[in-house]
């Protein structure tokens, strides 16, 4: 399992001819799509099946990923190549060999694993009794055998060990043979375990179909020029990450955001966390300095496994705004777009804990991370980033019938900054979360809840030149006695705007109980729920891009006419005085902006 033998000089990866290299990176990046969608169609749960909350992916021998899902999740596809590096590195700790026929599970949060909930099953390649290659897949279960039910919304955990399982390299196969006590301590384990164990197994065949187009390519070109195509294409994507970054102004850009953490804690250790990012631009390359950044929470689960998520995090948004396929077209994904980037992140901070510390609700604040190093990138490409981002939530519903439990995960939309040119996206997942929301028709065939409204939320964007994204307005009601847990964030601090543009709209959470509605901070542990309550989530606007005056005003008419700003703040945050008969006074917007120095 040594890398040794996968090296591959660069002349040998020069020998082969572009096209070829180009044909065989399509056809990677084309078995590991087809991992992905064979997952969601054979998966039992809708936080895989709807949400795509999954990964798929190709990794050489040594770890270095070669190609991923493009349709799945950055956060689940990304991490793929650390969970072999982690699997590596356990198995030859412990003495193990890898064999054909294997299937690895693994969690581990600091083995290289996004948290415990994306549990990753990964299938070896063997060409002639040589492990060359990896096919794994990644998804978030709907339970992981936590204190309480769900596997998102787990926010009082205080070690590792209260959030659920851990599998550390663990053979669920082996030399083809199923290991049966691994799945039986699943089943006995896990709630809604027919749903959790037929998710794994989808994986675990969606991956050996990876397996199989793999050892179908290594037949047809051979396992030299196959090996010095990847070299070739991961030098190719390395030269173009390195372009991009010498394009930007040498320098050194810092920004800070914050995540609420735990807003009503009396602990002020706990709350209104920083998070800082450094960019230090030289040449071709680039450095992130996470440095400033709050110390880590040891006893709750906030904190974001350094390999995982901050790297992913980091990675994906300096690929968004460098390397923006709208501009540059298709890029490969693959080891090569990391190589020019060092990331710097102080042991025991957020986003480097240690060991115990907890990990399991990092989704949001890594989020947040992706968003600062956005808004320090926003310093040396100014029109290549988006204002602040409305960051997410998951709620983790559940109850029990007839003596069985049921859990549903469910996302709620943020939304995105205005850009140069162009609004923030309404109610859509953001950087690197990318799920889709659920169906409301599939959310009320299986469960005891009903959606009782679903609308954007208005009059709350961020106003700019280009406006920010609007979040929008979900409300569930229990048909049952139940539970919940919420994991948020972006409560307390609205999405920053960019260049004059105005900052955009907090998110909300309320409980409607029969009594007056009750305010919910961003974090919420496991609580019941009678029936007929109602969660009523609305999520964050986006910040504005842009001095509002400049706003085209029929944009704003627009805007108006569509419900997304009343005439009111047309006239104070635009500057545009809509008239009686529902037009633009034009004479009166220009004395107006002229009088406000616009």
């Amino acid at each position: 399992m040594s890398a040794a033998h996968n090296a591959v000089a660069p002349e040998d990866a020069r020998a082969v001819d572009p096209v070829t290299v180009a044909v065989i990176q399509g056809a990677l990046e084309n078995i590991a799509v087809e991992m992905g969608y064979r997952l969601m169609r054979m998966s039992y749960s809708s936080i895989i099946r709807e949400s795509e909350d999954f990964g798929a992916g190709l990794v050489d021998a040594s770890g270095r990923g070669l190609a991923e899902s493009a349709q799945s999740t950055p956060l689940q596809s990304g991490p793929i190549p650390g969970y072999v590096r982690g699997i590596t590195r356990l198995l030859a700790e412990r003495g193990e060999e890898v064999h054909p026929g294997d299937v690895i599970m693994h969690n581990d949060a600091y083995s290289g694993a996004s948290h415990g909930p994306d549990v990753a099953f990964m299938v070896p390649v063997f060409h002639r009794d040589r492990l060359v290659a990896w096919a794994g897949t990644t998804a978030h279960h709907l339970d992981i055998g936590a204190l309480t039910p769900g596997s998102c919304g787990i926010v009082d955990a205080i070690d590792a060990y209260a959030e659920g399982l851990q599998f550390r390299a663990i053979k669920v196969y082996e030399r083809g043979h199923r290991v049966r006590p691994v799945w039986q301590i699943l089943r006995d384990n896990i709630r809604v375990s027919d749903l959790v164990v037929g998710d794994m197994e989808a994986q675990i065949a969606a991956a050996r179909i990876g397996a199989r187009r793999f050892e179908a390519l290594v037949d047809r070109y051979g396992i030299e020029t196959l090996q010095r195509a990847c070299e070739a294409a991961m030098d190719h994507a390395e030269r173009l990450m390195r372009q991009a970054i010498a394009r930007l102004p040498d320098g050194e850009y810092t920004a800070t955001t914050h995540i609420d953490g735990y807003a009503d804690s009396e602990d002020p250790s706990r709350r209104e966390l920083p998070l800082v990012a450094t960019v230090r631009v030289r040449g071709d390359e680039m450095e992130v300095d996470l440095t400033g950044t709050a110390s880590q929470v040891p006893d709750a689960p906030i904190n974001m496994p350094l390999v995982g998520t901050v790297d992913i995090a980091i990675w994906l948004t300096i690929r968004s705004v460098l390397l923006d396929t709208a501009v540059h077209g298709h890029i490969p994904v693959n080891d090569g777009l990391t190589r020019p980037i060092r990331i710097v992140a102080p042991r025991g901070c957020l986003a480097n804990p240690i060991f115990p510390a907890p990990t399991i609700a990092r989704f949001c604040p890594g989020n947040q991370l992706a968003d600062t190093v956005m808004k320090a990138l926003a310093q040396a490409a100014p029109r290549q980033v988006s204002a602040g981002i409305g960051n997410l939530k998951v709620i983790a519903f559940s109850g029990l019938r007839d003596e069985k439990h049921w859990v549903h995960m469910e996302i709620f939309e943020g939304s995105y900054g205005g850009r140069h040119g162009r609004d923030g996206m309404d109610a859509v997942d953001t950087l690197y979360a990318n799920t889709r929301n659920n169906p409301i028709e599939d959310i009320e065939s299986h469960l005891p809840l009903r959606v009782s409204r679903y609308e954007l939320r208005e009059d709350v964007c961020g106003a700019g030149k280009w406006r920010g994204g609007l979040g929008s307005i979900r409300e569930f009601e229990y048909l049952d006695d139940g539970g919940a847990s919420v994991e948020g964030e972006g409560h307390c601090f609205a999405p920053w705007g960019f260049d004059a543009g105005g900052d955009g709209k907090p998110a909300r959470l309320r409980l409607r109980a029969g009594g007056a509605p009750l305010d919910l901070p961003s974090k919420v542990p496991h609580m019941r729920i009678a029936r007929g309550s109602r969660f009523e989530c609305a999520g964050p606007a986006g910040g504005g891009y842009g001095p509002p005056l400049e706003r085209d005003p029929a944009r704003v008419l627009d805007d108006v006419l569509d419900g997304i700003i009343s005439v009111a703040t047309a006239e104070r945050d635009y500057g545009v005085v809509i008239g009686t008969e529902g037009a633009v006074d034009a004479e009166a917007t220009r004395a107006l902006r002229a009088a406000r120095g616009g």
